[in-house]
C-alpha cells in the first residue's frame, strides 16, 4: 500500500495564523509537530516512509522536506488545479516511479487533520485496504455529535457484502451532500444515517484509473503519457476536486465508518475543540490573564492578553493582525480574508515571519526608503551569492558567529560586531557553527522590495 498525502492547500480559514505562505498543514497548533508531520508519522505505523508520497507545490517545498523522513517522496505540483488533478500525478508516480502495478492500494489523506490514537487509526487503514484491494473505492465515515455546519456529509446506504476479515462492516454510499445549513445539519443527526465527509479515500490503482476515464476524461494521460509529460500539461487540467469529478459520480463506493476521534481543524470552533480546556472551559497559550471569561479560546503571541467577562470567543493575536470572534462565527472568517484581499493588504496572505531553507527572517519595521529585518541562520546554512541593485545593507549579528563574503572580502562577523554591504556589491551571509545564527538586517534605499535580488550561487537551486 501507497499513501498519498495532499499537502498543497493554502487555507486561510485558521488566519491570521495560517496564511497562503505558510498553512496549517506546517503550524505547530496541536502538539509539538506540525499537522503535516503528524500526519507521515500517523502512516509510519502502517507502512516504511518509503512508502509516503506527499504532493504539495513550490512554494511549500522545503517545508515539506523538513517534515517528512528522507526516505518519503515529495511530488511538486506545477500549480494549483485541486486535489482530482493532484491525484492523477500521484497515480502516476506510483506506477512509473515506485514501480506500482494496478493492484496496488493508495491511500489518500489530507494533510491537516487530527486524529486519535494512532494506533487504532492504523487498524481502519488496513481494513480500508482490504476492502479496497476487491475493487472498491473505500471513505472513511465519520460519525457526527453535532449539527455540524462547516463539513460535508456521506448518506449511507444498505449494508455492504464487502465486510472485512474482523468483522467490520462498511456500507454504500447513496450520495455525498454538501456543507448543509443548522436545521438540516440536526436532521441529517436525528436520521443516523449521516456522517461526516473525512476527505480520506482508498483505491487500489486500477479501480482509480478506471473510474477517472469514466467520470473524469478531461484529465488526460493517466494510462498514456509519462510522469514527466503529465507535469509538463498540468496547467492544461481541470481545476475540479477529485469528490466532485469522481466520488460523487461513482457507483463503487463504501464508508467505513470511523469510530474514533477526527478533527480537520477547519476553523477555530474546531481547534478549540481539539485543545486542552481549563475548569472555567477556555483555552490559554502565550501571556493570558482572564477573570470572569468562559468557553473561551486565547491564543497569545508577543503581548500580555487580559479578558474580562469573555463568553464564547475567539481571540487570536500574531504579529501584525489580531482577530475577535464570537465562536460559533468562525466561518466567517474566509470573508475578513476576502476583504483584505479586495483591499490590497499584504496581511490576507503573508505573516510578518517568512521562513526560507536556511531559516527565516521577521519583519520588525517597514517604511519608505529603508526596512529592519531580524534575521536567523539555520546551523551549517548559508543565503544565495547575491547582490542588490537598489539598497544597501548593515548587519549586526546578535547571537551567534557570521561568516561574511562582501566583495572579493572573507571575515568572520562575532555578537556585537556589524559589517556594511554596498548596493550592487555581491555578498553571502552562511552560519560555520553549531547554534542558530541571530542579526539585524537595516536595509537602505530608493526600493527595498524582496524582488531586488539577483542570485548568482544558492545551495538550493532557486
Amino acid at each position: 500500500m501507497k499513501i498519498v498525502i495532499l499537502a498543497g492547500g493554502g487555507g486561510t480559514r485558521l488566519w491570521p495564523l495560517s496564511r497562503k505562505n505558510f498553512p496549517k498543514q506546517f503550524l505547530k497548533i496541536s502538539g509539538d509537530s506540525s499537522l503535516l508531520r503528524q500526519t507521515v508519522e500517523r502512516f509510519q505505523g502502517v507502512v516504511p516512509s518509503s512508502d509516503i508520497v506527499v504532493i504539495t507545490n513550490n512554494a511549500y517545498k522545503y517545508y515539506v522536506a523538513q517534515d517528512i523522513a528522507a526516505e518519503s517522496h515529495v511530488i511538486l505540483e506545477p500549480e494549483g488545479r485541486n486535489t482530482a488533478p493532484a491525484v492523477a500525478l500521484g497515480i502516476k508516480y506510483c506506477l512509473q516511479e515506485l514501480g506500482c502495478t494496478e493492484d496496488e492500494v493508495v491511500l489518500l489523506c489530507p494533510s491537516d487533520h487530527v486524529i486519535r490514537p494512532a494506533a487504532a487509526f492504523a487498524d481502519y487503514v488496513r481494513r480500508a485496504e482490504e476492502i479496497a484491494s476487491k475493487g472498491h473505492i473505500v471513505t472513511f465515515g465519520v460519525r457526527p455529535d453535532k449539527p455540524e455546519t462547516g463539513y460535508g456529509y456521506i448518506k449511507t446506504g444498505a449494508k455492504s457484502s464487502e465486510d472485512t476479515t474482523d468483522g467490520s462492516a462498511c456500507f454504500k454510499v447513496e450520495r455525498f451532500v454538501e456543507k448543509p445549513d443548522l436545521e438540516t445539519a440536526k436532521g441529517y443527526l436525528r436520521e443516523g444515517t449521516y456522517f461526516w465527509n473525512s476527505g480520506m479515500f482508498a483505491f487500489s490503482i486500477g479501480t482509480m484509473l478506471r473510474e477517472m476515464e469514466r467520470y473524469a476524461p478531461a484529465i488526460k494521460g493517466m494510462r498514456s503519457a509519462t510522469f514527466k509529460e503529465m507535469v509538463a500539461g498540468f496547467a492544461e487540467m481541470p481545476a475540479i476536486s477529485i469528490d466532485y469529478a469522481v466520488m460523487e459520480k461513482s457507483d463503487n463506493v463504501v464508508v467505513l465508518p470511523l469510530e474514533l476521534y477526527w478533527n480537520d481543524i477547519g476553523s477555530w470552533d474546531a481547534l478549540y475543540d481539539v485543545l486542552e480546556k481549563d475548569e472555567q472551559g477556555n483555552v490559554k497559550k502565550g501571556d493570558v490573564l482572564t477573570l470572569d471569561t468562559k468557553r473561551t479560546l486565547i491564543l497569545g503571541n508577543k503581548r500580555h492578553i487580559a479578558t474580562i467577562g469573555l463568553e464564547d470567543c475567539l481571540v487570536v493575536e500574531t504579529d501584525d493582525a489580531i482577530l475577535v470572534a464570537k465562536r460559533g462565527e468562525a466561518q466567517k472568517v474566509k470573508d475578513i480574508v476576502n476583504s483584505l484581499k479586495t483591499e490590497g493588504r499584504i496581511e490576507a496572505e503573508e505573516h510578518v515571519t517568512t521562513y526560507r531553507p536556511w531559516g527565516s527572517y521577521t519583519i520588525l519595521e517597514n517604511a519608505l526608503r529603508y526596512k529592519i529585518k531580524r534575521i536567523v541562520v539555520n546551523p551549517k546554512e548559508k543565503l544565495s551569492l547575491q547582490m542588490h541593485y537598489h539598497r544597501s545593507e548593515h548587519w549586526v549579528v546578535v547571537k551567534g558567529t557570521a561568516r561574511v563574503k562582501v566583495g572579493d572580502s572573507e571575515m568572520n562577523i562575532h555578537e556585537n560586531e556589524s559589517v556594511y554591504v554596498p548596493k550592487s556589491t555581491l555578498h553571502r551571509l552562511e552560519n560555520p557553527g553549531m547554534v542558530p545564527l541571530e542579526i539585524i538586517e537595516v536595509q537602505n534605499g530608493e526600493y527595498v522590495g524582496e524582488d531586488d535580488i539577483v542570485r548568482v550561487e544558492d545551495e538550493y537551486g532557486r
